[in-house]
Formats: structure tokens, sequence, C-alpha cells
């Protein structure tokens, strides 16, 4: 099962854990407070209608920024206020409602603290958080003024309290997350920039020199300068597709102007790679090769490059139990095939521990070339990274 299916599953049974919580409070409340008149019964029914109406703003998941959450979180806590102000007016002495004064309407405004801190609007969250933690607070008061019942809503502030701060860190965590992958995709935007400085001047300075060398064997061997001429045009071709495909990456106004150069990696540099890792790392490493990897597209060779150094990378941090890894890239006529797969312990999860921003931006490279990468625990065990590079498409395009 994948990260996101997995994360799904947990915000599925937490939904299912905090329906059944509120269920058994609805009971709680239904049991201990019975309404022995006309008005209790009203007043009864609307309580349970203000419980029954927090449902939709704590259970689901909502949107980061939204302006509807906070706005009904308002609403919400402003009819439970207008409702505890109304027992208050009407008690007279004797109150109308005694035993439970709402747990479950407590429960779901303290649900509302925490999505609204986590998920609401940033100039509407603060004023609703507070609106619904006054209203927690107030809520004891309907059934008397008793010290204890002063005391229960103290504590009903200190969870709404809690709730809001729970929501905050995980909004500032989550915001921090993003940042760091938006600064991965820009460095990733700059790797394809440095790349295809290097492309271009490797293959323009190719065809100025044989340019240069077509204009002086013309007279004496017109044969040479037609084999040239077509290494030429292969060349120009290929330049003018990778261009026209980093252009669309790298066309980004937030992105760096200057990105600094450094040199391409591709796959005739995997046999020095896989010699690295086994000389710092306990399991070794077999490169195996299936079909001709010359003249592949630059970005598809330096991104297959990158693909088996985070497998390797990642073997060494997270697997240190592993004995051996395969590194294995097959050629088709249409896809170039990548896979590092190790036989370490199976408790990763994918991306890998910690942030897994490099599992993360080379995703980003993958799928900007028409590619596909998945990450998880292999049929037999062990750890599988695989990528697949469309190749018909890199070169005709």
């Amino acid at each position: 099962m994948s990260t996101p299916d997995l994360r799904r599953w947990w915000v599925r049974l937490a939904q299912a854990a905090a329906l059944v919580a509120f269920g058994l409070l609805t009971l709680f409340d239904l049991r201990f407070g019975a309404p022995d008149s006309l008005a209790a019964l009203l007043l009864l029914l609307v309580r349970m209608g203000l419980a029954v109406a927090t449902v939709p703003l704590w259970l689901p998941v909502h949107r980061q920024g939204s302006r509807l959450l906070p706005l009904a979180a308002l609403v919400l806590a402003s009819a439970s206020l207008a409702v505890t102000a109304a027992i208050l007016f009407l008690s007279d002495g004797s109150y109308l409602i005694g035993g439970s004064w709402g747990l479950a309407e407590s429960a779901g405004l303290i649900g509302v603290v925490f999505v609204v801190s986590r998920w609401g609007a940033p100039r509407l969250a603060p004023w609703a958080a507070a609106a619904a933690g006054l209203a927690v607070a107030a809520m004891p008061l309907r059934v008397g003024t008793e010290n204890l019942l002063v005391i229960f809503g103290l504590l009903q502030v200190l969870a709404a309290a809690g709730a809001a701060g729970v929501g905050l860190y995980l909004r500032i965590m989550a915001a921090g997350r993003e940042r760091a992958i938006a600064l991965v995709r820009a460095e990733q935007r700059a790797e394809f920039a440095r790349d295809l400085h290097d492309f271009i001047a490797h293959h323009v300075t190719g065809i100025v020199v044989q340019a240069q060398g077509a204009r002086f064997v013309a007279e004496q061997d017109p044969q040479r300068v037609i084999v040239a001429l077509e290494q030429i045009e292969r060349a120009g071709a290929e330049t003018m597709a990778s261009m026209r495909r980093m252009v669309g990456i790298l066309r980004n106004p937030n992105a760096p102007p200057d990105a600094p150069l450094a040199p391409l990696a591709g796959v005739s540099e995997l046999e020095p790679l896989v010699t690295g890792f086994n000389g710092a790392a306990n399991a070794p490493a077999r490169l195996h090769v299936d079909g001709d990897l010359n003249g592949l597209p630059v970005e598809v060779s330096t991104s297959a490059y990158r693909v088996v150094m985070e497998g390797l990378t990642n073997t060494r941090q997270h697997a240190p139990d592993a004995r051996s890894v395969d590194v294995a890239v097959r050629r088709t006529p249409d896809w170039l095939l990548v896979r590092v797969a190790d036989d370490g312990a199976t408790g990763r999860t994918a991306p890998a521990r910690g942030h897994g921003f490099g599992l993360i931006g080379l995703t980003e490279r993958v799928r900007a070339l028409g590619g596909t990468i998945t990450a998880g625990p292999g049929v037999a065990g062990g750890w599988v990274l695989d990528a697949a590079f469309p190749l018909r498409t890199a070169v005709g395009r």
C-alpha cells in the first residue's frame, strides 16, 4: 500500500472513530437530559440540532485557506451562544434543563476549533476559533452556575485551546513542507537549466566543428560532406526537441535566472557510480545493462542516472541490513526502464524515511519527461525503485 493510500486509510479510520465517539456523547445527552416540559423538549431539539450541525465542519478534510469554513463556524458559535443566553434568560432561578448541558455539542465545537485553526482562511480563522471557544466555555452554565460547572467551563476552554494549538501546529508544518517542496521543484528546474546549457553547448560545438570540416573537404570528398550534413541535421533536431521540452519546464517567472553550471552525468557514468557505491557500502551493487544505451536523449540519460543515484542513496541510508543491490537498465524501442532493488528490511515507507524530498524532486523530473516512477516494497521483499522514460516522445517531439 502506497503512502497516499495509507494516509487516506488512517484519515477514514479517524473519521469513523470520531463519529462513534460523537454518537456515544449524543446518547449520553439524550439519557441524562430528558425533558420534563415542552420548553425543555424544544431546547433539547435545538441543542441536538446544533450538535449535528457541527459534523459537516469537523468531519471532512477541507482545502487550505477555506473562507466558508470559518464563516460557518461563526454562525454555529453564535447560535450556540444564543441558546445559552436564552436558557439563562428563561431560567429565572429554576433551569429548564438538567443533567447534561450538551457534551456532543461541546465536543463538536471543539472539533470545529481544530479544523478552523488547521484549514480556515487566515483572516477569519482566529475570530471563528475564539467565538467557538467562548461558546464552549459558556455551555455548562446552561444547567447552573455552581463552582463545579464553572470549572467544567474552564476545562472545556483548555480543551478548545489545545485543539487550536494542534491545528495551528499542523498548519505550520504543512506550510513548511509546501515551501520545501517548492524549493525542490525550483532546484529541479535549475538542474534542467544546467543540463540544457551543457547539452546545447555540446551539440552546437559539434555542429560548428562539423560545418567547418565540411567546408575543407567539400572539393576533395563530397561524400563526406553528405555524412557531415546528416550528422548536423540529427544533432540539430535533437537539440531543438530538447529545447522545446525543457523551455516549457523552465518557463516560470519565479525560477532563478542564473542557474550555476555543472557537468552532465548520464547512463555512461553508471558503472563508476556503482563502483563508488560498492567502495562505501556493505551491500555490493551489481549493474545489469540490457540494450544499447548510446544515443539516448540527454535529459533521459541524466534523469536515469539520477534515479540510480537516488536508489543507491536510499539503500545506503535506510537499508543498512541489505546484503545486495541490483541496478538494472533496459532499453526497448519505446522505453528506457530503470530499476534499483535491494533486499533490505521492508519497514520503510514511500517516500523513504525523513521528508523524502529527494524522491519528490526526482518524481517531478521524471514526470516532466512524460515518464513514471514508483517506490515501494518488492514482491519478494526488500525495496524497489522503478522508473520508465518514453523514448519515442523524447526523440520525436
